[in-house]
């Protein structure tokens, strides 16, 4: 088995890339595993710019090849916002309710359907490479949470072609049609064509 580290603290993400390296032969760990490493500042003005700053920062840290994601959700009517700020977006320390308050404050003075999607680019890096992929879904903001799975905006975002949020999703569907889905599943595709991994 060889070691990579997904560069997260978040355990609904670790499930998911998990999930679909599952046929890989790849231990995944994650910086639970390692406690009191600092976070990386994610600097730049894109998803994928922060996905490779914190590949890069982690692989310094580690020497451990290493994944990252950038991701968030993108509301037309906003501008694409909260995009970059997905996780802070009603502040550095704000909870997933308090994002998602912040979220629906913002749509009442507009008319449904709320546009939006979730976008994702993912990042591998080690001492001679960085790769990068990128997966989206489309759907829209409902005003009322939904269901109890999934994370962050998950309760309020309903996938184009489904009548339910993606909180209502049990785990294997929204793992098949997630926007982190298509980004991973398309990176390691990649990685194992071009000899990187197994």
């Amino acid at each position: 088995m060889k070691e990579i580290l997904f560069a997260t603290k978040n355990k609904g993400k670790l499930r998911e890339v998990r999930q679909i390296a599952i046929n890989s032969e790849l231990l995944i760990l994650s910086l639970n595993d390692f406690p009191d490493i600092p976070d990386v500042l994610e600097t730049g003005n894109s998803f994928e710019e922060n996905a490779i700053i914190k590949a890069k920062e982690y692989f310094n840290i580690f020497k451990l090849p290493c994944l990252t994601d950038d991701s968030g959700l993108m509301v037309e009517q906003l501008n694409n916002q909260p995009g970059i700020f997905s996780a802070r977006y009603a502040g550095v320390n704000a909870t997933d309710e308090d994002n998602n308050r912040k979220l629906i404050s913002e749509l009442n003075s507009f008319s449904e359907p709320h546009k939006a999607k979730y976008y994702c680019v993912a990042v591998y890096a080690d001492d001679s490479n960085i790769i990068t992929d990128h997966g989206e879904i489309l759907g829209t903001i409902t005003n009322y949470p939904k269901g109890k799975n999934g994370f962050g905006y998950d309760p309020y975002f309903i996938p184009e072609g489904y009548d339910c949020t993606m909180a209502e999703l049990d785990a294997d569907t929204k793992n098949k049609i997630s926007h982190r889905f298509q980004a991973f599943n398309k990176l390691f595709n990649r990685l194992k064509s071009e000899g990187v991994i197994k």
